[in-house]
């Protein structure tokens, strides 16, 4: 069913406009591809101007919160799940995004718009496991 209330179609599309931009404005004027888990990695194996745009890079998404707080409120966030359980996904997700080269941004984002057929079947195995467990989770356990 709709959640027609938290609908937001217009936002949602802003978003993907801006990330879509970001993502060529990372590759044309730096020639980087805007996968976040090997920025995140990089930004502690790398040094000098290479350390620097990723450590801007990373610190650009954690702060882009709080800049966005000026205009207009964040929506409440409620964690009703266990935490310990929360902290192994986030584990698993981060091993499997290593495991895979690349996280859903890097694959879904950058690689398919490369026409990667690499990163078409790491997104197709990605979206196919998120809806297993969906379904899993709300209709099995």
């Amino acid at each position: 069913m709709m959640d027609w209330i938290n609908f937001t179609p217009l936002q949602s599309l802003l978003g993907g406009l801006l990330i879509g931009l970001a993502t060529a404005f990372l590759w044309l004027l730096n020639g980087r591809i805007a996968g976040i888990s090997g920025i995140t990695a990089g930004t502690f194996i790398s040094f000098g101007p290479e350390r620097l745009w990723r450590l801007a890079f990373v610190l650009g998404l954690i702060l882009s919160s709080w800049v966005w707080l000026l205009f207009v409120p964040l929506p409440e966030v409620q964690v009703t799940g266990n935490y310990w359980l929360l902290a192994i996904a986030g584990l698993l997700v981060g091993f499997g995004a290593r495991l895979g080269s690349g996280c859903t941004s890097g694959h879904g984002i950058c690689g398919l718009s490369r026409l990667s057929g690499r990163s078409l079947v790491a997104t197709v195995t990605f979206m196919t496991v998120a809806v297993v467990t969906v379904f899993v989770m709300r209709h099995v356990v």
